[in-house]
């Protein structure tokens, strides 16, 4: 074992579907690990080693390094208080949380008032590279912060994007999955388009294949949907509804109107009022399908 791996490496959301993968590659690595428990113990991870802390006070205290992955903002706020209650002389909390840059602002201060330092590392692709090691990790930190947790972030990155200082991981990650449920939103609805016009929605998917759109990961999300299959991206819509209205929010603070950041919270708030929030992304064709009372699938 190296000095670099003699860090101990604190982790709150092992049991989630991107922080699993985190924290299993860490071990792989030869960090030391300890997790608290949030809903159930992780799957695997003490048989590779890690450790359980009593809860994120105590996981504060003994860690050099504590790697949060949560869902919502307030989640983070709340874990990041409890870690400072006595934190380790130097510690380092990184956000890999979807949250918003206000708070990541907020915390680090608190942080800075009690010794430590803080990082907003927040990710892109799925569950699946989180277990592969392969995600994309997009970094907000001063550069001297940055050198010393790059070697975690390499743990379980394919890519590191280093976005610029503390919060601008989380601007362009909010913006990036924005981005991205606007691409599956006007696919949606231009399923609807499609099957009321008497038109094969599959036939889209076909042309939007053979151009600007060639290879996209949105296409083949949605164009599994019209199979059936509404599973190819394993991320829940009520989730996606989050981060959409963590990006409003942010623009209406910098006084950006939001005419597709709105329209885009609009179409996951009528999925999720139809019912399909805790389904994955893909079921905006679902929500579609049900709010213009047709069937939306590919043609036999």
């Amino acid at each position: 074992m190296t000095d670099a791996t003699t860090k101990q490496i604190g982790f709150v959301g092992a049991t989630g579907l991107m922080g699993h993968g985190l924290a299993k590659n860490i071990l792989l690595k030869g960090y030391p690990l300890a997790y608290t428990m949030r809903s159930r113990a992780p799957e695997g991870l003490d048989e590779l080693g890690a450790t359980r802390a009593a809860d994120n006070a105590e996981l504060g205290h003994i860690s050099d390094i504590v790697v949060i992955c949560v869902t919502t903002a307030s989640d983070v706020e709340q874990v990041v208080t409890a870690l400072l209650t006595d934190p380790k002389e130097g510690l380092i909390i990184m956000d890999a949380s979807t949250s918003e840059p206000s708070m990541t602002y907020h915390l680090a201060e608190l942080a800075s008032a009690k010794g430590a330092r803080f990082a907003d590392i927040p990710l892109t692709r799925s569950a699946k590279e989180a277990e592969a090691g392969t995600v994309n990790v997009l970094a907000g930190a001063d550069d001297e912060l940055f050198a010393e947790i790059e070697p975690i972030l390499t743990c379980f990155a394919e890519n590191i994007y280093r976005c610029g200082g503390l919060g601008a991981g989380h601007v362009i990650k909010l913006v990036n999955n924005t981005a991205f449920q606007a691409a599956l939103t006007i696919l949606a609805e231009g399923f609807a388009v499609c099957v009321k016009s008497g038109v094969d929605p599959a036939k889209l998917i076909e042309v939007l294949g053979g151009g600007g759109f060639a290879n996209g990961g949105t296409l083949n999300i949605m164009g599994e949907s019209l199979k059936g299959n509404f599973d190819a991206l394993p991320f829940q819509l009520d989730n996606a509804r989050k981060d959409v209205r963590y990006y409003n929010r942010l623009a209406g603070d910098l006084s950006i109107p939001t005419m597709v950041g709105g329209g885009v919270y609009e179409a996951l708030s009528a999925a999720s009022a139809l019912g399909f929030g805790g389904e994955f992304c893909a079921s905006l064709t679902k929500a579609q399908a049900k709010l213009n009372g047709i069937e939306i699938k590919a043609a036999e």
